[in-house]
């Protein structure tokens, strides 16, 4: 998540969350893949909202694989939205992860009820929930997956990043439905949907639709016109730049879903995250409602950022959440690149200082352990700088650009949609011929640095990268 404060009580918030996972089974009904897995049933009736369960096995401990904290306040969103109904069963926070267990440390029934009221919180690198004005929800398909453990020990000591952690099921099938009529699944109508690692948003209610050759439009009826056109005019002009640079993405034509939380006294803020072939995108605030020059970019940068993903995070993915600053990094040097062609007026060299700047002052510790101390910015910012880095050597070598390293990468790793770290520190050893830029990029990764100034200013320099001293501060040339 990327927070850029843009007024004195304003902030924008900015969330890709984790890759996709791999596999995909969905089912318009029925058959939804293998049974060895949990359902859930998640039902709106009005304004009342539930989750029925049925777990395929006996343990006394199910944890949730999305456990993302509040932004604001870094607590769990679960216990303020959901309230379990089934006595006995208790809902807490062990370790990073959400759980359910038994008060009496008996296994969980097999059939649990939670009955929730959705929120908007913006979430620590997770995707949101989207009310919209008008009472329609969008839902992220996730938030509902559980895994069986043996205990509250063993939930405390699960790692962040699951890969490779010893999963007893396969993630849940889950229903959704309205008894209010017909809920919006992947771009279509339907009376439910059952699917498994849906990777979606399932909306609720009556919003529009709005189709065209380019784009898919979901925009909540009381959005200030002019940012919702704006987006229509600029999300397909940046997925052209992208696809001429680097190929097809993983879609053609993008869906966005805006919602409008209103005109907040004292608040501009927009927050937003990327599925599949899926921006959504959340504005909130009085300093929203008329047109504004400092709103439109951070509009167009959030747009320019996501729509990365579709190549940068869905047609590759990283291999392990540490590797985050791969697809983070260099989806902020591809929306740099993408507006300054977009609009020649544009300060690409700014929002490179700040790469720079955040860097330089978040990676005095492991970069690869940012995510777990709060600090996802520098996943974003040194990844940039080590993007920067890379596209220095390629000028150096062929004249070239970010895209043209990038592309390399990305078509190589298109059967197995995975761009390890190893590979793309192997890329640009080949470019540059210069293993010592490697190994700075590993120390900061994997150590971190008492001096990050000073190993920034040594891969510049080594790369080709133009900087300055000023007032004893590194800057871009």
């Amino acid at each position: 998540m990327r927070p850029v404060l843009i007024a004195a009580m304003a902030a924008l918030a900015f969330a890709a969350g984790p890759a996709p996972a791999a596999g995909r089974q969905t089912a318009a009904s029925g058959d939804a893949g293998p049974s060895s897995r949990p359902a859930v049933t998640v039902t709106r009736d009005g304004d009342a909202w539930t989750a029925e369960y049925e777990l395929d096995r006996d343990a006394p401990v199910w944890a949730f694989f999305r456990s993302a904290l509040v932004e604001e306040t870094r607590l769990p969103w679960r216990p303020g939205q959901w309230r379990v109904v089934t006595p006995g069963v208790v809902l807490e926070r062990a370790g990073g992860r959400d759980i359910l267990r038994t008060a009496d440390g008996a296994p969980v029934p097999r059939r649990v009820q939670i009955a929730f009221t959705p929120r908007s919180d913006n979430l620590e690198a997770d995707y949101q929930v989207l009310v919209f004005t008008d009472g329609s929800v969008a839902m992220p398909s996730g938030l509902f997956d559980v895994f069986p453990l043996a205990s509250v020990a063993e939930a405390r000591a699960v790692p962040p990043d699951l890969n490779g952690f010893p999963l007893q099921t396969g993630p849940a099938s889950v229903t959704w439905r309205d008894r209010a009529g017909p809920i919006l699944f992947r771009g279509q109508r339907v009376a439910a949907a059952t699917a498994v690692e849906a990777e979606t948003y399932i909306l609720f209610g009556e919003a529009d639709l709005v189709e065209t050759e380019r784009l898919v439009t979901v925009i909540d009826p009381q959005l200030p016109q002019w940012i919702g056109g704006a987006i229509k005019d600029f999300a397909p002009r940046v997925a052209d730049v992208y696809a001429a640079r680097l190929g097809p993405g993983e879609t053609e034509r993008p869906t966005i879903m805006v919602s409008w939380n209103g005109p907040t006294a004292g608040r501009t803020s927009m927050g937003g995250s990327v599925l599949p072939g899926l921006v959504v995108m959340a504005f909130d605030g009085v300093g929203v409602v008329e047109p504004s020059a400092r709103v439109l970019a951070m509009a167009r940068w959030f747009i320019g950022h996501e729509s990365a993903h579709f190549w940068l995070g869905q047609v590759v993915r990283y291999e392990r959440a540490r590797d985050a600053w791969i697809t983070e990094g260099g989806a902020d040097l591809m929306a740099i690149q993408a507006l300054k062609s977009i609009d020649p007026d544009y300060d690409a060299r700014a929002e490179l200082q700040k790469e720079v700047d955040d860097c330089i002052r978040l990676a005095d510790s492991p970069v690869v352990e940012a995510a777990e101390r709060g600090e996802h910015r520098a996943l974003y910012a040194c990844g940039a700088v080590f993007a920067m880095v890379a596209e220095g050597a390629q000028r150096r070598a062929t004249g070239g650009d970010w895209f043209d390293f990038l592309r390399p990468l990305i078509d190589a790793s298109r059967e197995d949609g995975v761009l390890t770290r190893d590979e793309w520190l192997d890329a640009l050893d080949a470019v540059s011929g210069d293993p010592s830029l490697r190994r700075d990029m590993e120390m900061l990764l994997d150590r971190g640095s008492d001096d990050p100034d000073a190993i920034l200013r040594g891969l510049f320099d080594r790369s080709g990268v133009a900087w300055r001293q000023d007032g004893g501060k590194t800057r871009l040339d």
